[in-house]
């Protein structure tokens, strides 16, 4: 397994990908599935913007995980915060892919002077948390019941890590 930069012949995989999550599991908080478009449009402002999109690319360049960050909130006071996104095809969940797509993913936020990323989960996802906290994120917020799927009211865990100490930038 590899971890690249992802191209453009990737994205079906990763739509696949994502959408399974969207039908089965409580990680993307939507009933609405992508579309192509949908999933190349993401794909594109990335790259315009200068962000990462990754995947775990197998022996046979199979595609089993992808990985991305982009910006937290949008006001520039959050400039530096980026809140990262990660998900694993079910067939190969467990595996160690999650982890190195965001060792990855947290060495190219530390290149790109990102001071936190933030990690957003299902608080029923105890493999993420436990992912999350194993590669030195805190849990710094849980708000109850905020969401709803599948009948039934959902938690969010906000997951935190400083990457770059770094003194506040000057007004």
């Amino acid at each position: 397994m590899i971890i690249r930069n992802a191209e453009p012949r990737d994205i079906p995989a990763i739509l696949s990908i994502y959408n399974h999550a969207v039908r089965e599991t409580t990680a993307a908080w939507t009933s609405r599935e992508e579309t192509l478009d949908d999933r190349l449009t993401w794909y594109e402002a990335r790259m315009s913007q200068g962000l990462p999109v990754l995947v775990a690319a197998g022996a046979q360049e199979e595609i089993l995980g992808f990985a991305s960050f982009g910006a937290f909130r949008a006001k520039e006071g959050y400039r530096l915060t980026a809140e990262h996104t990660l998900y694993v095809d079910p067939t190969v969940q467990r595996q160690g892919i999650g982890r190195k797509l965001l060792l990855r993913l947290m060495d190219i936020a530390h290149e790109h002077d990102i001071h936190v990323l933030v990690g957003v989960v299902d608080g029923d996802n105890n493999a993420s948390i436990k992912l999350h906290e194993g590669l030195g994120f805190e849990k710094t917020g849980h708000l109850p019941q905020v969401g709803t799927k599948f009948g039934r009211w959902l938690d969010l865990v906000f997951l935190t890590k400083v990457l770059k100490p770094m003194e506040p930038p000057k007004p």
